[in-house]
């Protein structure tokens, strides 16, 4: 019976670890990191998903997280490329990803963007198809995988306030 319990807590904790691993080896320097909070979120992210926007303005409520925020353009969101190139050609990316998940950008005119935001949102896009996200918005919170912004188990993965 004992070596049952332990196997049973070994491969638990060989579970966790797998897990966070998969999250630990995402390069943060291609993301855009707002927060400074002591709790981990990695999102992935569409300008033009309603959901995630939703998501953003949940997140801008926590002093307790750190965000590292990856696009990931939905096909039939027409302007969501072009918003994520934008946002990450912006000398200020956390102003402009602001800006544009509030609406404030979607009737502009097309947005500029340069070479550096265009690789970076490439450099993104790879990021988000190695981790196989394919939904809007997915979340990667102490292990766990979230898609859609689904409030509960989001609460439920960060713990309290």
């Amino acid at each position: 019976m004992k070596l049952s319990c332990y196997t049973s807590i070994i491969l638990i904790l060989l579970f966790v670890c797998v897990s966070l691993a998969s999250a630990t080896g995402i390069d943060t320097s291609k993301s855009i990191t707002i927060g400074n909070g002591a709790k981990i979120v990695y999102e992935f992210t569409d300008p033009d998903c309603p959901f995630c926007r939703k998501a953003t303005t949940y997140f801008d409520g926590r002093t307790d997280v750190t965000r590292h925020i990856f696009f990931y353009p939905l096909p039939r969101h027409t302007r969501a490329k072009e918003k994520a190139r934008f946002i990450l050609s912006m000398p200020d990316k956390a102003k402009a990803y602001h800006d544009v998940m509030s609406g404030k950008m979607d009737a502009a005119p097309p947005l500029p963007t340069t070479p550096e935001g265009i690789k970076l949102q490439e450099d993104q896009l790879e990021i988000a198809k190695k981790q196989k996200v394919s939904a809007t918005p997915t979340f990667m919170i102490n292990g766990r995988i979230i898609e859609g912004f689904e409030l509960k188990k989001i609460e439920d993965a960060l713990g309290p306030k």
